[in-house]
């Protein structure tokens, strides 16, 4: 099998804000190691972390190898490369949200760069995007070019989300502004556009004429852990809805736009945003669920409850099921069914289409209950596409149907490392590829009808249902589509 070829991007200066962090020193740091080892970074490259922590550069650089061998256990590292890639890393002592902080030491650390693509990368709470861009400009840090990497979520509904690309874009123009949410940087989920529209077997299909209707789940198997002070800010909706799973919602249900320009597919995703329906006090508890994992066997062992983490009792959602309908021509009357919860019997995500029964059935399946087709499009841990069909059970005795799966696996189909999602972003922002982050109006468009939930959730007092970890949430989100004679898909 050919191996993947690898473009190099042009050398740059990139600034990690928050380096000494959980998301830069797991993900940023390690994603660039795999990136400079695949030779796609230039050795005139920087790399630049930036906290409060008192550190050097060889500390910085002996932080970050400690951290990718904690993370990443299994893979080993060649002394030699690593050496090598580590004088790329170097460190200033920042407090980035400071106008006072010491900000003429990142200056002189970016010195006679000017000419290299510059790309800032805040690893920060939401709160402070604001305050750091207007930092950057005031202390002349931002050269002709320069763009700036958002980590989601982009505020907590939507007039902060509103403040906060206002004080972003009075520094950096729209093109500048990269809106990351690793999800859109993962194989399969790109995958889906060549999938739906360079496929002629699909297209044909891909409406509420033969769909019957579409599950998206991305389900974890962890608590919130050390970070339930901070989860409980935020939950399930506005953690994981507002951004992955209506991402994912919107590539499944979008027109085919007229070319891949960023733009373009943009313009698709955020009809499907303002075509949602919303959903108020009056339809909540039929659309929405409610739930908070209690004590529970996972991972063999018997795993505290959400409020055991916190310390204290909380009505915050760790886990939500949801109702979506599509008020399109294209999907009328095929609901999209998303749910996201912790704490739930494994990590993984995917997308069910579920295909509708066929008009006639021409062989009596004796009561078997044999489902109708359903492709199922598994995004993580092990990526790949299944078309579930059904088919004869070969032998004689008659007619006998078993459901059988046509098998994509783009680990055996593709026998090498690719790119994980922040690898292939993070070389994306330095190419200036927009196709893979979120517009303004998408984000606030998305925070427009999750708004609506919350409001309805407040003024109906929409309960909050308690489920054991190590399970697939409460029994109501089963009920919901239960009611509509339906059933979530267990693979």
């Amino acid at each position: 099998m050919s191996s993947p070829q690898f473009v190099p991007v042009t050398a740059f200066d990139l600034v990690v804000f928050g380096a000494a962090g959980d998301l830069s020193l797991r993900k940023l740091i390690p994603s660039l190691f795999h990136r400079w080892r695949d030779d796609q970074i230039p050795a005139e490259s920087r790399i630049i972390g930036v906290s409060r922590t008192p550190m050097d550069d060889e500390a910085f650089r002996a932080l970050a190898l400690k951290s990718f061998r904690e993370f990443h256990p299994g893979e080993s590292i060649d002394e030699k490369e690593w050496a090598a890639f580590s004088q790329l890393l170097f460190y200033r002592e920042v407090d980035a949200s400071a106008e006072d902080g010491d900000w003429g030491s990142l200056a002189e650390a970016l010195a006679g760069g000017e000419s290299k693509q510059r790309v800032f990368y805040l690893a920060l709470p939401p709160s402070l995007y604001g305050a750091v861009s207007a930092n950057i400009a005031a202390a002349g840090l931002k050269s002709p070019g320069a763009r700036i990497v958002l980590e989601k979520p982009i505020g907590h509904d939507l007039v902060s989300a509103r403040e906060i690309n206002e004080a972003v874009g009075a520094v950096f123009d729209e093109d500048a502004i990269f809106r990351i949410d690793h999800y859109l940087g993962k194989e399969t989920v790109q995958n889906l556009i060549v999938l739906r529209f360079m496929n002629s077997l699909f297209e044909p299909v891909w409406n509420a004429n033969s769909i019957d209707h579409v599950e998206i789940t991305v389900a974890e198997a962890i608590g919130a852990g050390g970070r339930a002070s901070y989860y409980d800010k935020a939950g399930a909706l506005r953690d994981m809805v507002q951004n992955h799973l209506l991402q994912l919602l919107c590539l499944v249900a979008m027109e085919p736009p007229l070319d891949l320009e960023p733009d373009t597919v943009r313009d698709e995703k955020i009809k499907i945003l303002r075509a949602l329906r919303p959903i108020t006090r009056e339809n909540v508890r039929e659309t929405t669920v409610r739930g908070q994992y209690g004590q529970g066997a996972a991972g063999g062992a018997v795993a505290p409850s959400y409020a055991e983490e916190l310390g204290a009792s909380s009505d915050t959602e760790t886990f939500v099921a949801l109702k979506a309908n599509v008020d399109n021509w294209r999907w009328k009357g095929a609901p999209f069914y998303l749910r996201t919860g912790k704490r739930m019997t494994a990590r993984y995500s995917e997308i069910i289409i579920q295909f509708k029964d066929v008009a006639h059935a021409l062989v009596d399946d004796k009561g078997a209950g044999l489902p109708p087709t359903r492709m199922v499009i598994r995004l993580q841990p092990d990526e790949g596409v299944k078309l579930l069909l059904v088919t004869k059970d070969p032998g004689p005795g008659g007619m006998r149907l078993r459901y059988v799966p046509l098998n994509l696996s783009y680990a055996e189909a593709f026998d090498a490392r690719y790119p994980d999602a922040y690898e292939r972003l993070l070389m994306a922002v330095v190419r200036g590829d927009l196709a893979l982050f979120m517009r303004r109006d998408e984000v606030e468009a998305a925070w427009r009808w999750v708004d609506g939930i919350l409001d309805a959730w407040g003024a109906d007092a929409t309960p909050v249902h308690h489920y054991a970890a190590g399970t697939d949430g409460p029994a109501q989100a089963a009920m919901m589509l239960d009611r509509d004679g339906r059933e979530w898909y267990h693979g």
